[in-house]
């Protein structure tokens, strides 16, 4: 993994922890970006001519890397736009289980909506929290992220299929933000139904970026009215009423999506079970060490199961100390978030530990 640290030049002069607010622009797509437009610049209209190709181009890297038809990945410029174009296309007066407290992109979307919330607690017991409130509310939809953005507690996925056998009508909308590209992720094989995600932490893309990914039936589920030039415009929507055309209504910026291929042939060559091996070895080995010096909240300590994003006590002088330090972090919450990905090594928390003392 080492290897990889030169893709990110950022490393040489910081300890890079803060992944979970924005990620690293590797110089694989750094350099692919500066082509790009030069390309625009000698050659205007010509590069535009071949946008439709490098959009199918895009979509289909991104249905092989998570496993879904490219039919059915729609590109959108930010989750924010998307997550707001499905619950838009939600009939109204649906019954939407939130959490409380989860990411203000996914809950105000839906809050601001013509919908019935219920919400339930993240603590250690997230899961049987959720499962209690569905058992005695039975929503339509439960709308979360798979990795808390504040704390980092990541939800089970093998409950979400658990949830969704015993309930097979509730539709499961995910916002894998925090989550998509710490792990392998098969979208088909998974309980969701619907999952987007913006790709400029870890995925590595830059801003200007985000994918949804939706199973079959959700055709008949959504009816966004969404509509421009741009969606009927290619290879996957070249039909009026397509689900991903009304997600994609105006012109697309290659620049943008182009960037995001490039970053899933970085972690393609990377090799995604590397990236999940280390970002999991990191995550056990912080968890250890903040957990022993009381650094945690109990809802984390008393799961087994979490990410590599962690909310660790310390306030305004704290934070200073470790900026002064050349550590970069994030204030959230009551805390200081700290966050580890593939290109992070143990002397990154022992940095980290050294400057907490």
């Amino acid at each position: 993994m080492k290897n990889f640290r030169k893709q990110f030049p950022v490393l040489n002069q910081y300890t890079y922890l803060n992944t979970a607010a924005s990620g690293l622009l590797p110089e694989a797509v750094m350099e692919w970006r500066q082509d790009h437009d030069l390309d625009l610049l000698i050659s205007g209209s010509i590069l535009k001519e071949k946008q439709g190709e490098v959009l199918t181009g895009v979509r289909e890297v991104v249905g092989r890397f998570f496993n879904c038809a490219p039919n059915r990945v729609a590109l959108t410029p930010n989750f924010s736009y998307g997550f707001n174009t499905l619950m838009e296309g939600v009939e109204k007066g649906k019954k939407v289980m939130l959490l409380k407290n989860d990411y203000p992109s996914v809950n105000w979307a839906v809050e601001s909506r013509d919908f019935e919330t219920c919400y339930a607690e993240i603590d250690e017991n997230l899961e049987q929290n959720i499962l209690e409130l569905v058992e005695r509310v039975q929503p339509d939809i439960f709308a979360f992220s798979l990795v808390q953005w504040i704390n980092g507690i990541k939800i089970d996925l093998d409950f979400l299929k658990e949830l969704k056998q015993n309930f097979p009508d509730l539709l499961l909308f995910g916002d894998g933000t925090q989550y998509c590209g710490t792990e392998n992720f098969d979208f088909e094989d998974s309980a969701l139904d619907v999952v987007g995600a913006s790709t400029y932490k870890w995925m590595n893309a830059g801003y200007g970026n985000a994918f949804f990914l939706f199973k079959q039936h959700m055709e008949d589920k959504i009816s966004p009215r969404s509509l421009g030039f741009n969606s009927l415009q290619g290879k996957y929507k070249a039909h009026e009423g397509s689900l991903i055309g009304k997600f994609e209504p105006g012109h697309q910026d290659t620049l943008n999506f182009g960037s995001l291929q490039v970053a899933i042939e970085l972690i393609e060559k990377t090799g995604i079970e590397n990236i999940e091996k280390q970002v999991n070895f990191l995550a056990s080995e912080a968890k250890k060490a903040f957990e022993k010096q009381g650094l945690l909240e109990p809802a984390v300590t008393k799961r087994s199961l979490h990410s590599s994003i962690f909310n660790i006590k310390g306030d305004e002088a704290v934070f200073r100390k470790l900026r002064s330090n050349n550590i970069l972090c994030s204030q959230r919450g009551e805390g200081i978030r700290v966050s580890f990905h593939y290109f992070n090594t143990e002397d990154d928390l022992e940095k980290l530990l050294k400057a907490l003392k």
